[in-house]
Protein backbone atom coordinates (compact mmCIF):
# COMPACT_ATOMS: atom_id res chain seq x y z
CA UNK A 1 0.00 0.00 0.00
CA UNK A 2 2.98 2.45 0.75
CA UNK A 3 4.57 1.92 -2.29
CA UNK A 4 1.54 2.64 -4.18
CA UNK A 5 1.15 5.83 -2.25
CA UNK A 6 4.62 7.05 -2.48
CA UNK A 7 3.79 8.33 -6.01
CA UNK A 8 1.26 10.78 -4.67
CA UNK A 9 2.24 14.66 -4.92
CA UNK A 10 1.08 16.69 -2.68
CA UNK A 11 2.01 13.79 0.34
CA UNK A 12 -0.08 14.74 3.45
CA UNK A 13 1.26 16.32 6.69
CA UNK A 14 -0.28 14.01 8.82
CA UNK A 15 -1.96 10.15 9.16
CA UNK A 16 -4.52 9.51 11.26
CA UNK A 17 -6.02 6.09 11.70
CA UNK A 18 -9.85 5.91 12.55
CA UNK A 19 -9.33 5.48 15.94
CA UNK A 20 -11.62 2.05 18.57
CA UNK A 21 -13.42 2.84 21.04
CA UNK A 22 -11.31 1.87 24.56
CA UNK A 23 -13.43 -1.29 25.18
CA UNK A 24 -13.50 -2.51 21.35
CA UNK A 25 -9.50 -1.48 22.00
CA UNK A 26 -9.24 -3.77 25.25
CA UNK A 27 -10.86 -6.74 23.11
CA UNK A 28 -9.20 -6.75 19.88
CA UNK A 29 -5.68 -5.48 21.65
CA UNK A 30 -4.69 -3.58 18.27
CA UNK A 31 -6.50 -1.34 16.22
CA UNK A 32 -6.18 -2.43 12.89
CA UNK A 33 -6.04 0.90 11.03
CA UNK A 34 -3.45 1.79 13.32
CA UNK A 35 -1.53 -1.53 12.14
CA UNK A 36 -1.88 -0.58 8.56
CA UNK A 37 -0.75 3.22 9.41
CA UNK A 38 3.18 2.30 11.08
CA UNK A 39 4.76 1.26 8.37
CA UNK A 40 3.32 3.51 5.49
CA UNK A 41 4.13 6.19 7.95
CA UNK A 42 7.47 4.98 8.33
CA UNK A 43 8.16 4.31 5.02
CA UNK A 44 6.86 7.87 3.50
CA UNK A 45 7.98 9.79 6.52
CA UNK A 46 4.52 11.02 7.20
CA UNK A 47 4.16 11.19 11.32
CA UNK A 48 1.79 9.56 12.67
CA UNK A 49 -1.20 10.73 15.49
CA UNK A 50 -2.59 8.66 17.60
CA UNK A 51 -3.52 11.71 20.07
CA UNK A 52 -5.51 13.58 18.27
CA UNK A 53 -9.04 12.17 18.29
CA UNK A 54 -11.21 9.29 19.89
CA UNK A 55 -13.84 7.44 20.10
CA UNK A 56 -16.10 8.22 22.45
CA UNK A 57 -19.11 6.22 21.84
CA UNK A 58 -18.77 2.29 21.95
CA UNK A 59 -20.78 2.00 18.52
CA UNK A 60 -21.85 -1.74 17.00
CA UNK A 61 -19.87 -2.55 14.79
CA UNK A 62 -21.07 -1.39 11.03
CA UNK A 63 -20.97 -4.75 8.99
CA UNK A 64 -23.73 -5.82 11.36
CA UNK A 65 -26.08 -3.26 10.49
CA UNK A 66 -28.07 -2.24 7.52
CA UNK A 67 -26.68 0.37 5.48
CA UNK A 68 -29.41 2.99 6.36
CA UNK A 69 -28.74 2.10 10.10
CA UNK A 70 -24.72 2.61 9.75
CA UNK A 71 -24.59 6.54 9.19
CA UNK A 72 -27.19 7.04 12.48
CA UNK A 73 -24.93 4.83 14.60
CA UNK A 74 -21.97 6.94 14.44
CA UNK A 75 -23.57 10.46 14.94
CA UNK A 76 -21.42 11.85 17.56
CA UNK A 77 -19.23 9.03 18.16
CA UNK A 78 -15.24 10.68 17.74
CA UNK A 79 -14.09 13.56 19.92
CA UNK A 80 -10.75 16.39 19.52
CA UNK A 81 -8.55 14.95 22.27
CA UNK A 82 -5.31 17.52 21.07
CA UNK A 83 -5.34 20.03 18.47
CA UNK A 84 -4.19 18.75 14.65
CA UNK A 85 -1.79 21.16 13.66
CA UNK A 86 -1.76 20.20 9.85
CA UNK A 87 -3.38 21.62 7.02
CA UNK A 88 -3.55 18.24 5.21
CA UNK A 89 -4.20 14.81 6.61
CA UNK A 90 -4.72 11.25 5.38
CA UNK A 91 -7.12 9.46 7.42
CA UNK A 92 -6.34 5.65 7.76
CA UNK A 93 -9.21 2.96 8.02
CA UNK A 94 -9.15 -0.81 6.94
CA UNK A 95 -12.06 -0.97 4.98
CA UNK A 96 -14.45 1.28 3.58
CA UNK A 97 -17.96 -0.05 2.79
CA UNK A 98 -20.62 2.65 2.70
CA UNK A 99 -18.16 5.78 3.85
CA UNK A 100 -19.87 6.41 7.11
CA UNK A 101 -17.26 6.20 9.57
CA UNK A 102 -14.47 7.96 7.38
CA UNK A 103 -17.50 10.57 6.49
CA UNK A 104 -18.29 11.06 10.29
CA UNK A 105 -14.25 11.14 11.18
CA UNK A 106 -13.74 13.44 8.59
CA UNK A 107 -16.35 15.75 9.20
CA UNK A 108 -14.80 16.16 13.01
CA UNK A 109 -11.34 16.45 11.23
CA UNK A 110 -12.66 19.05 8.78
CA UNK A 111 -14.31 21.10 11.84
CA UNK A 112 -10.58 20.92 13.66
CA UNK A 113 -9.17 23.20 10.82
CA UNK A 114 -7.98 20.85 8.29
CA UNK A 115 -7.96 22.13 5.00
CA UNK A 116 -7.42 19.18 2.89
CA UNK A 117 -8.33 15.39 4.00
CA UNK A 118 -7.75 12.19 2.14
CA UNK A 119 -9.02 8.72 2.70
CA UNK A 120 -6.95 5.82 2.52
CA UNK A 121 -8.28 2.07 3.14
CA UNK A 122 -6.92 -1.35 2.41
CA UNK A 123 -10.06 -2.40 0.93
CA UNK A 124 -13.35 -0.63 -0.30
CA UNK A 125 -15.81 -3.42 -0.04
Amino acid sequence: MADKLAALDPKPELLIPVPLHKHRYRQRQFNQATEIARPISQQLGIPLNLNACVRVRDTKPQFDLPAKQRKKNLRKAFAMKNAIHADHVAIIDDVVTTGNTVNEFAKLVRRSGVGKIDIWSFARA
